[in-house]
């Protein structure tokens, strides 16, 4: 069996599908490895570094499955095939052509954003993994925009306070940035609707920021439920009042298949002062601060409002280490022994993430998005 790795052409982004170890990991399993010319190059593996591990440099679109990062665009898909298998993250929940020419195509595609939060699936969690990733780089990026320091320092010309840092969304990615600006020495606040998230916000050093008038709102799927409107409004004008305290304010709350929650208000903006920064991971969603600009900076009374788009790939290499990871754990699970194909659609981890099969789409939502668009 061929599997194809192409080189991704989704404008900034340096990430690759497989890592050289990876690749010598499933050649090992007598998987023939396909990499296309530089595709690993952005993220530190040169070709030559493929073929050190076995693969070959060659076409990648004509591999029984083919493994991206990035949703691949309509023409790539149409180089794929029937009856081939692609895995990557799909945006099944908004990218409404990539599945209908998916299904049209008579792929077989498995997004990685509906691997089911299973134990079992842990390790092929990559949307969990690629959240630790961007987490990190938010909290780097707002240390080296706000200008200050994080930790207090004691110095001949006197003492600098720490800087104050409040995480909004306690998910993988708001932990992990409450965690590195923890570390950096920041006093650090965190928030989420979730009473289960307040325990983990300790854990990390961090202190919750306890909105006791909203029940606690996680579903059974462990994710936040959307609040109603009147929750809302008591929120941002509680989340407004805490902006005026903070230097730094980081957020990660999403909403999967919805327009991310406004939290931060423009009053709560205007409350913070000057120099202060506001880094908001949910842009590409519709942003958690109401002046956001998606993969923009914008500056208001000061306060530097900063929505990057697909952060993970600023640390192009550590990102597709661990993505590469998650991707060689699921295509073990899609494989025999022997390195054959072998899907089992009993399988909760093979039928969750499952997005098209046989010119259909299996996922649900992902069906009912593409006929609500009709």
């Amino acid at each position: 069996m061929r599997l194809g790795v192409p080189k991704e052409t989704r404008a900034g982004e340096r990430r690759v599908a497989l890592i050289p170890d990876t690749v010598r990991s499933l050649a090992d399993r007598g998987i023939e490895v396909v990499v296309e010319a530089g595709a690993g190059a952005a993220a530190g593996h040169p070709d030559v570094q493929y073929t050190d591990a076995g693969a070959t440099i060659g076409d990648p679109w004509g591999a029984n499955i083919v493994v991206a990062v990035a949703p691949p665009t309509v023409g790539e898909i149409g180089r794929i095939g029937p009856g081939k298998v692609l895995i990557g993250f799909l945006a099944p929940l908004t990218a409404v052509e990539t599945t209908k020419a998916l299904a049209a195509g008579g792929i077989t595609s498995f997004a990685v954003e509906a691997i089911p939060r299973i134990t079992r699936a842990q390790a092929m969690d990559a949307l969990s993994s690629q959240a630790n990733v961007a987490g990190y780089a938010a909290t780097l990026l707002a240390a080296r925009e706000a200008g200050r320091f994080f930790p207090m320092m004691t110095t001949a010309a006197g003492t600098v306070s720490p800087a104050k840092v409040l995480v909004l969304g306690a998910g993988v990615a708001g932990l992990q940035a409450i965690a590195t600006a923890k570390r950096l020495g920041a006093v650090v606040t965190g928030f989420d609707i979730r009473r289960a998230a307040w325990e983990q916000i300790r854990s990390l050093g961090g202190r919750p920021l306890e909105l006791d008038f909203i029940p606690d709102a996680e579903d059974e799927s462990g994710y936040a439920r959307p609040l109603t409107e009147e929750e809302n409004e008591r929120v941002r004008e509680a989340l407004a009042e805490s902006a005026g305290r903070q230097d730094v304010i980081i957020t990660t709350a999403l909403i999967p298949g919805r327009p991310a929650p406004i939290l931060i208000t423009r009053a709560g903006v205007e409350n913070m002062a000057p120099g202060a920064v506001i880094v908001d991971l949910a842009g590409e969603s519709g942003g958690n601060c109401e002046l956001t600009e998606a993969g923009g900076t914008i500056v208001h009374g000061g306060v530097k409002v900063i929505a990057p788009a697909n952060l993970a790939s600023d640390m192009a290499a550590h990102a597709s280490q661990l993505y590469a990871k998650n991707l060689e754990n699921l295509i073990g699970l899609i494989t025999s022994e022997e390195g054959e194909l072998a899907l089992d659609f009993d399988d909760e981890v093979v039928a969750g993430a499952c997005l098209t099969h046989g010119g259909e789409i299996r996922n649900e939502r992902a069906r009912s998005v593409v006929e609500g668009s009709a």
